[in-house]
């Protein structure tokens, strides 16, 4: 954001001698030969005039007042949390928002974490199941709410569903076991007796192998859990599983929960069974918190850089400690102001507001720039600390306001979408730009007082730094080099600049028909490499325990006499899709544990027990065979079950936070590799986001597939409208601002390269669009049209020639500004997060190409349409020039 250019009286011609006094002014913005005009009379008795003597000789009360403000504002900012999941970027009334929010309502308060338990090659397995056997007391007596359950393997459903593994058995598969038996049991008595013939085949063998073979086992997956274990398929890894109530959106009582299990751990040290067994956390608990934790270590750190880039571009410039002290103070209190009007009115940061702070802070500084450009001209000129605030509030307030309410309209513009994400962002980047103006004028003159009275403004600088400042009159003359450009050839500078904003445009239409938008949902998520080992050990701890829902999208039906319908209906939908576009794998339900027929099955079994026990009192069994079947031998009283009978152990996952069971269903991917997909997701989430059923009733289905594809529909539907309606406004600001004419279309002309250089180095740099860097679109109008308008008027005033001086003077001031807009941009770049970093390239890319088309080819095509203009003739933009 740049402030149009503040009135300066009219400007003298350089001397013959190149004095650089018109041309190396510190404020950029005005020349050095004409002092400060004092104002009338009756406009030093005005309000700016009473306020500015105020803020002088009592400074203390605006300070006090300022101070309590951002104390408060700073308590308030504290208690900002910051929201990572991408349903904070949809509004609430959204469906898919609404549903997930019912189903999270229903079955929120489990969060899962990991102990995993690695040995070397030389550990004996038997070690890792002692060590966590060891590890399951000692957790389970931490309690509530930091561990509801914990277990190291299937023990417990073991020993419920293992007597009863011949439910799951088809009835007639039951049927041939028991005369398989029968058969073999005849056989064998008949062969001890001498009543066996010679050609009677002997039936199936009477050992447990078989046995186990024809019961299938389904409810018992002894392969995948060795002696009942969370255990690795070579031995080398167990997991204890721990539930806890505690949810890793909590930070502090996550925090807290994962140091009192690994408190735990290092006190029963798994390594004093073998010393190579080492442990690792993970789970979405631990997941949740070194998310969060990632994201308030990044919003610190790009922070911090943010501040420390324009502290610096904003010292070269002024080359004064006391200058740049006294604009970080004002913009640190505007910032603080705004996050705390931030909590009052929305209450929470998202994954696009959470980095705002430095692209408010790289925006509101531009307020202090152009107000101490004008202080420091005041002085220099000779005027009292009085009159130079004064003067600078005088010539300031109107340009500075103006052209903050241009970029809170720019801001604004996104304010009109859908998208939640776009909207906060809208509102909070537009609030800031009006605090940090108010900021500006309420608290900078107060500080300068104070200032002014403990080192005077005329105390010269002594050593390296005075010697610097004076050499260069002040600071870094940024505008010297563009004007220097501009005049070599201004001729081909503008083809060239116009050549390049029409390639732009043809690279970017074919771009668009390409389909630009990003699909791979790993660059939209934070930078996994800090986190590697802890991803790879939750993917080790998810695939050996096999726990429900890691992948999965909960679907939560009103009645459980709708999950077969559900489940018919959404196989149908699958079965349909042709190979290679499935939308899903499976449907799990609790009902899956309950099996069918067991009425007509209980006989079948108890007659199987009843002629295995009998086997066993003969000798046809061995002890060996006999060990391995008394698991699975039914009990006595073997009685039909559901899904209220099922241990907490199995019906965990489908349980909701009350306590019923039956209404949850999970539906899966096609693999694990595919919810990184976007155009996977999409189908993933037609498939099961509303299903009508056979008696009319509708089912949603949320999750994140949903909410991606609804987030995307949104930002497609939002986008077009944010971007028109930012460059209407900008378009009417700037006709407004110039009565229309030829001023005015030469500021679009401008806008409109930059805008177009823009999108080409998008294309160029392969820029992929996504739901967060579409922001920079319509913010590039607002704001990067600034610098054209500071240009054209200074440009206006100068008069024919003019072009050179205004990228001399204002062309300074302009590039400070932008500079510390960009850097505010720059800063993203720092981020983990893969979608901020992408915001942070393309408003880079943004301001830089209205920058250099404001400062470059603008100037250069002004400078070329004078030059062949008649001698003595008004300049090229005479008419319409604004009476600012």
């Amino acid at each position: 954001m740049s402030a149009p250019q503040m009135p300066t009286p009219p400007t003298p011609r350089p001397s013959p001698s190149g004095s650089r006094d018109s041309s190396r002014d510190s404020s950029r913005d005005a020349p050095r030969e004409a002092p400060p005009r004092r104002a009338p009379p009756s406009s030093r008795g005005g309000l700016a005039s009473r306020l500015a003597a105020l803020q002088v000789n009592r400074p203390a009360l605006p300070l006090l007042f300022t101070g309590l403000l951002t104390a408060l504002a700073i308590f308030l900012a504290t208690r900002l949390t910051v929201m990572t999941g991408f349903e904070s970027l949809l509004p609430a009334s959204r469906p898919s928002v609404q549903e997930l929010d019912r189903v999270a309502a229903k079955t929120a308060g489990v969060s899962t974490l990991f102990v995993v338990l690695q040995g070397g090659e030389g550990t004996p397995t038997a070690a890792l199941q002692r060590a966590a056997d060891a590890l399951v007391p000692e957790i389970e007596r931490l309690g509530p709410p930091w561990v509801g359950s914990v277990e190291a393997g299937v023990h417990e459903a073991t020993r419920y569903l293992a007597p009863r593994a011949g439910l799951y058995v088809d009835r007639d598969k039951l049927t041939k076991l028991r005369d398989d038996i029968e058969a073999r049991y005849a056989y064998e008595v008949n062969k001890a007796t001498g009543a066996l013939l010679d050609d009677d085949e002997p039936p199936p063998a009477l050992d447990a192998r078989s046995i186990e073979q024809s019961l299938g086992l389904s409810g018992v997956d002894a392969g995948r859990y060795p002696d009942g274990y969370y255990q690795s398929k070579d031995g080398k890894t167990v997991v204890v599983a721990i539930r806890s109530k505690v949810l890793g959106s909590d930070f502090a009582a996550g925090s807290e929960a994962l140091r009192r299990v690994r408190e735990v751990v290092e006190r029963v040290r798994p390594a004093s069974f073998d010393p190579a067994i080492t442990y690792g956390l993970t789970g979405d608990l631990a997941t949740g918190i070194a998310e969060y934790r990632a994201i308030n270590d990044d919003l610190t750190d790009v922070g911090v850089a943010g501040a420390a880039l324009i502290a610096a571009v904003v010292f070269l410039y002024y080359l004064r400690v006391r200058t740049l002290v006294a604009m970080l103070i004002t913009i640190g209190v505007g910032v603080a102001w705004t996050f705390g009007v931030t909590q009052l009115a929305i209450g929470h940061l998202n994954m696009a507001t959470g980095f705002l702070f430095s692209i408010v802070a790289g925006n509101g500084i531009n307020f202090g720039i152009i107000y101490m450009a004008r202080y420091m001209e005041a002085r220099r000129g000779g005027a009292s600390l009085l009159e130079g605030v004064r003067v600078a509030h005088r010539e300031t307030w109107l340009p500075t306001l103006t052209a903050g309410c241009a970029a809170a309209a720019a801001y604004a513009s996104l304010v009109v979408t859908e998208f939640r994400g776009f909207r906060d962002f809208g509102l909070i980047g537009g609030a800031g730009m009006v605090l940090c103006w108010v900021a500006t004028f309420v608290a900078l003159p107060s500080v300068l007082a104070v200032m002014d009275r403990l080192i005077p403004q005329e105390r010269g600088a002594e050593g390296l730094l005075g010697r610097l400042r004076r050499g260069t009159q002040g600071g870094v003359a940024f505008g010297a080099p563009f004007a220097r450009l501009a005049s070599r050839s201004p001729a081909g500078l503008t083809v060239a600049g116009l050549a390049l904003a029409a390639a732009g445009v043809v690279a970017t239409v074919a771009y668009v028909r390409a389909d630009p938008m990003e699909y791979d949902l790993r660059n939209l998520r934070n930078d996994e490499r800090a986190r590697a080992e802890q991803i790879r050990l939750g993917e080790l701890a998810e695939e050996i325990t096999g726990y429900v829902g890691s992948d999965g999208m909960a679907i939560l039906v009103d009645r459980p006499e709708q999950i077969e319908p559900l489940r018919a209906a959404l196989y149908a939908r699958r079965d349909a899709a042709p190979e290679g576009e499935k939308p899903f794998k499976e449907i799990y339900a609790l009902q899956d544990f309950v099996p069918e027929d067991q009425e007509a099955k209980i006989p079948l079994l108890q007659e199987i027990k009843d002629r295995v026990v009998r086997a066993r009192k003969r000798g046809l069994i061995g002890d060996d065979d006999w060990r391995r079947l008394e698991a699975v031998v039914p009990p006595d009283d073997l009685a039909p079950f559901g899904i209220d009978d099922l241990p907490a152990g199995v019906a965990r996952a489908f349980t909701e936070t009350d306590g019923t069971r039956g209404r949850i269903v999970y539906i899966s991917p096609i693999s694990p590799e595919s919810v990184h997909d976007a155009h996977y997701l999409f189908r993933w989430a037609d498939a099961y986001r509303e299903t009508r059923l056979p008696d009319g009733s509708v089912v949603r289905g949320s999750g994140r597939a949903v909410i991606y594809a609804d987030m995307w529909a949104a930002v497609i539907d939002d986008v077009p409208p944010a971007v028109l309606f930012s460059l209407a406004a900008t378009v009417l600001v700037v006709l407004v601002a110039f009565r229309g004419g030829r001023p005015a279309f030469a500021v679009l002309g401008a806008l409109l390269v930059g805008a177009s250089w823009m999108a080409g180095l998008l294309v160029l740099a392969g820029v992929k669009l996504n739901f967060l860097n579409f922001i920079a679109l319509p913010l590039t109008f607002g704001i990067g049209v600034d610098y054209a308008v500071n240009i054209v008027q200074r440009y206006a005033r100068e008069g024919a020639g003019g072009a050179l001086t205004a990228v001399r003077e204002t062309g300074g001031a302009v590039v400070l500004c932008s500079l510390t807009t960009t850097l505010g941009y720059l800063a993203l770049v720092r981020s983990q997060n893969h979608a901020v970093r992408s915001l942070g390239v393309a408003a880079v890319i943004g301001e830089l190409a209205c920058l250099f088309a404001a400062v470059l080819v603008l100037p250069a095509a002004l400078l070329w349409i004078d030059r062949r203009r008649p001698k003595g003739a008004e300049s090229f933009l005479a008419v319409g020039r604004p009476t600012t």
